[in-house]
């Protein structure tokens, strides 16, 4: 049997195989297929799912789920923006942790159904999901938190500083796992994790290039918010990195930065672990992982 490169935890293993094709002729096919799953969610015992539409000011109306919580009073509002690289639409893993981050954190969880790339380029997901904060910021008074994992952690980070830029109310926290932060340069685990599966520098350097077709189609931070002339007035940020992951270390320097201006930075470096390991909800690593998040959710909303 032939040895694994990378010492991945017995949990991910079965992620060790998959290689998300990025042709585009299978990534059409991809879409369409994965965002029937979008459709097919439905209001259960513990958790309310309604459909939105939300007017978008550069582009067509975003369409968005919005879970609530049935049995509890709800604390505050996630705006919930799923990764994929731009390119995939949410995968199954994504709705069942949006449910769950519904009833263990007490608050309602706005899924915008963004835009994708490469049909829909840069900043066309980054004008829906700021369309989604703002009408967060119009239908409800509670603490409205932003994030989610990769491209969606991305996408997070660019709600946060266009809110700061705007004058806007910002966001009280982001919830960021394994985020793609933008530009650092050749980091470490750019360097060492060229073939890891899931995703791998050479997988970004291609989302990049179906994301952005004109750079100067929207400002340099909604695409690297890293590069931002200023993080200043940045909320409380909770970031999770995998160990195998050429994303790992631009996440560590984002955190980095951040304290660095005073900013709280909750940083857990998951061992073991590939880019998307959320995927495997049955880990208990993963389980430790997601309660983790909703103490940060919960602690950021009522403040205790």
């Amino acid at each position: 049997m032939k040895k694994e490169k990378y010492a991945v935890h017995p949990d991910f293993s079965i992620l060790t195989h998959i290689r998300p094709s990025l042709n585009p002729k299978t990534l059409l096919l991809t879409q369409k297929t994965m965002r029937m799953l979008y459709y097919r969610e439905r209001s259960d015992a513990a958790v309310r799912v309604e459909r939105l539409t939300i007017p978008v000011t550069n582009g067509p109306d975003v369409s968005a789920l919005l879970y609530t919580p049935k049995n509890t009073k709800t604390e505050g509002c996630l705006l919930d923006i799923h990764g994929g690289g731009y390119a995939f639409p949410a995968a199954p893993y994504h709705y069942a942790l949006a449910r769950k981050y519904a009833v263990q954190a007490s608050c309602q969880v706005l899924f915008p159904d963004y835009r994708l790339a490469p049909g829909q380029p840069f900043p066309a997901a980054v004008q829906d999901c700021f369309a989604a904060y703002e009408w967060l910021l119009k239908h409800t008074a509670s603490p409205i938190a932003v994030g989610r994992d990769s491209a969606g952690g991305t996408l997070s980070m660019a709600v946060t500083l266009m809110a700061i830029e705007e004058g806007m109310k910002v966001p009280c926290a982001q919830l960021l796992m394994y985020p793609s932060v933008g530009n650092c340069g050749e980091t470490e685990s750019m360097r060492l994790y060229t073939d890891t599966a899931m995703c791998n520098t050479r997988d970004m350097e291609t989302y990049g290039q179906m994301y952005v077709h004109d750079p100067v189609a929207g400002k340099l931070y909604w695409r690297s918010p890293i590069e931002a002339e200023s993080l200043a007035g940045t909320p409380p940020t909770y970031i999770e990195t995998a160990e195998f992951d050429s994303l790992r270390d631009g996440a560590l320097i984002y955190a980095e930065k951040l304290m660095e201006l005073g900013i709280a930075a909750e940083v857990h470096q998951t061992k073991g672990t590939l880019h998307g390991y959320d995927m495997v909800l049955k880990s208990p690593i993963v389980q430790d992982m997601v309660r983790r998040r909703t103490d940060f959710l919960r602690t950021a909303f009522t403040g205790q």
